[in-house]
């Protein structure tokens, strides 16, 4: 009777974890795809299989869920952002595109939030804390942190990609030559 009773408890502990995984995933996904104003607890739970009160029971609330969700989307930015090895400059602003790609029109959509939505401030800070400590470790360039951040910051994709109408190639090399220059005025 033990076994059976612990088989159960490892089966319920398997079923919670899935559930919690298939919403965490449920809520990235929307969190990309629409403004946070737009994504509810309840279309999560609906794009997940599960009731508003399976993602109020494992999350909290909406702000709870966006936290899982950005630290699931932040991980995965973090392995797609340091796979070139520092110093690889053409493989950092390939995997920055790459990301921004992914993440960028989401992120722009957070940005304009930030003074709406109080919630989204710490997020948006540990974005920004993020990204600067990847323009150290990538370009190896301290000198040139500051300018080297805003030729590599989401606004200059979202100018180049979505305002210019560039290809992801065409924002790639744009991206690409204003690194370049930035780090070939170090070596004058």
């Amino acid at each position: 009777m033990k076994a059976q009773r612990a088989y159960s408890m490892e089966l319920r502990a398997a079923a919670a974890e899935a559930t919690y995984e298939r919403i965490l995933g449920a809520a990235a996904e929307a969190f990309l795809e629409h403004w946070y104003d737009d994504v509810t607890i309840a279309s999560v739970a609906k794009r997940a299989g599960v009731s508003g009160q399976t993602v109020i029971n494992h999350f909290g609330s909406k702000d709870q869920l966006f936290t899982a969700a950005h630290e699931r989307l932040g991980e995965e930015l973090v392995e797609r952002r340091y796979r070139p090895e520092a110093g690889d400059v053409r493989g950092a602003v390939e995997a920055l595109v790459e990301d921004y790609e992914i993440t960028g029109d989401a992120v722009v959509r957070f940005l304009a939030l930030e003074e709406k939505v109080p919630s989204l401030a710490p997020v948006l800070a540990a974005g920004r804390k993020g990204h600067r400590e990847w323009v150290e470790a990538m370009f190896q360039a301290p000198e040139l942190v500051p300018e080297l951040v805003v030729a590599t910051d989401v606004y200059t994709w979202k100018l180049l990609r979505r305002d210019q109408g560039l290809s992801r190639d065409e924002t790639f090399a744009s991206i690409l030559k204003i690194v370049e220059a930035l780090l070939e005025r170090r070596t004058r």
